[in-house]
């Protein structure tokens, strides 16, 4: 038995729990939540107590919030985004409109180059204010977690930038963030025609930078036919594991270039888009228990019409995870509501797989599914209580984001039912 704690510091009451717990939704009707120290001490229904149970829910605790029958879920874990970034492509919307494909306007110096050119030359307090902007819209949708990538830099000096303003996002709002550095995002176009020599900048002198100054977690790479080989990308990944980074990779998004495969034997955390992800790599992620996060938002903002093999992902009990995507080219969404009805809406994910991907897959895919993802005993007490009738409505009502309180660690950061504490 868990031993009792000496205080409760909030106890949520007459609510229904969603907790995300054995990889599913496990509904609890007239539910409670108690909250110690920034985690969950207890979650249950409030009839036929155990003892440990019925002795927590006897203490005072220091706040009692009354949920009105509101459903409490898991803090949304974004677990892929590029929410860092200066300028506008609302030009190459446009042109996209007008028949351009994504790769015809990469080639001809638009796409992530236009973003990179003006992420060069923004300040950080200018990068700071536009991304502090991304985070208050996603907080107010329900995520508690994000994770955001470098890559608009493609230098030493812009990607160091980068991810120091990832930090500073980090300390400033009370949510977790957890740092990728993206130097492999594409070829900047002072290496144009030497491809290779850009990967020995990244692995010969960003990659040990970035770890000096211990700034990421995690290292990324997008493996496709207009940015980096199979074997480049190994290149970086093993430089990457040599410093003790997690990797996570763009795999398979416009083509299938094994690199979902190659991720997985090199024990990547995550490989993510996966439209032409082959049998062979979908069971190499299996065997190295590697997520795939599926990003319904890119694939709708590009039109593309090749789908992610859902149904291999799940006869091979492959965690899914969904996500924004957030970023200026190919999934400027805002919303991760409505991300979860492009997922079930696009993908054919059912209302639970897509809430699960969006909470406890979420988590695994940042290899935090031991803190965060679900409320269980002991983890972080990240949760949203919202005001719908049930959790498929999350789903079902298509970017509506009805957030009566939002609580991170514990901590409340957004409450709509003060008048009822």
């Amino acid at each position: 038995m868990e031993p009792v704690p000496q205080t409760i510091d909030t106890l949520l009451i007459n609510c229904r729990l969603a907790p995300m717990a054995d990889n599913k939704l496990c509904p609890i009707e007239n539910a409670a939540v108690a909250i110690s120290n920034g985690k969950v001490a207890w979650a249950g229904q409030t009839q036929n107590l155990s003892d440990n149970a019925a002795q927590i829910l006897k203490q005072d605790p220091k706040q009692t919030i009354d949920c009105q029958n509101g459903w409490v879920l898991p803090g949304f874990v974004d677990c892929h985004t590029h929410l860092v970034w200066a300028g506008s492509r609302s030009n190459e919307f446009e042109m996209r409109l007008n028949g351009v494909t994504y790769e015809e306007i990469s080639k001809q110096g638009g796409g992530i180059f236009s973003t990179v050119k003006a992420t060069r030359k923004a300040t950080r307090k200018e990068l700071f204010e536009s991304a502090s902007k991304r985070i208050k819209s996603l907080l107010n949708t329900g995520v508690t977690t994000f994770e955001i990538k470098s890559g608009y830099g493609l230098d030493l000096d812009t990607e160091l930038k980068m991810l120091e303003v990832i930090d500073q996002l980090n300390t400033a709002f009370p949510i977790h963030i957890e740092a990728t550095f993206l130097g492999a995002h594409t070829l900047p176009p002072e290496f144009k025609n030497n491809l290779d020599g850009y990967i020995d900048l990244i692995t010969k002198t960003m990659l040990p930078e970035v770890k000096n100054q211990s700034i990421a977690t995690a290292v990324d790479a997008f493996c496709e036919r207009i940015a980096f080989s199979r074997d480049q990308t190994q290149k970086v990944f093993e430089t990457a594991k040599d410093l003790g980074f997690n990797i996570k990779l763009h795999a398979e998004q416009l083509s299938d270039s094994d690199g979902a495969a190659l991720a997985a034997q090199m024990r990547a955390l995550s490989c993510d888009h996966l439209e032409y992800l082959s049998r062979y790599g979908a069971q190499q992620m299996a065997k190295h228990n590697t997520v795939a996060v599926l990003l319904p938002g890119a694939f709708y903002f590009l039109k593309e019409s090749k789908k992610p093999p859902v149904q291999t992902l799940r006869d091979l009990n492959i965690p899914i995870a969904v996500s924004t995507d957030l970023n200026p080219g190919s999934s400027p969404i805002h919303s991760m509501p409505l991300i979860l009805n492009m997922a079930c809406m696009l993908f054919n994910l059912t209302c639970e797989e897509a809430l699960l991907g969006a909470t406890i897959n979420g988590a695994k895919a940042l290899g935090l599914d031991k803190q965060k993802g679900s409320i269980e005993t002991g983890k972080d007490a990240d949760l949203v209580v919202w005001d719908i009738d049930l959790p498929a409505d999350l789903c079902y009502l298509s970017g509506l984001s009805p957030v009566d309180l939002l609580m991170v660690g514990g901590k409340i950061t957004l409450n709509h039912l003060n008048c009822h504490q």
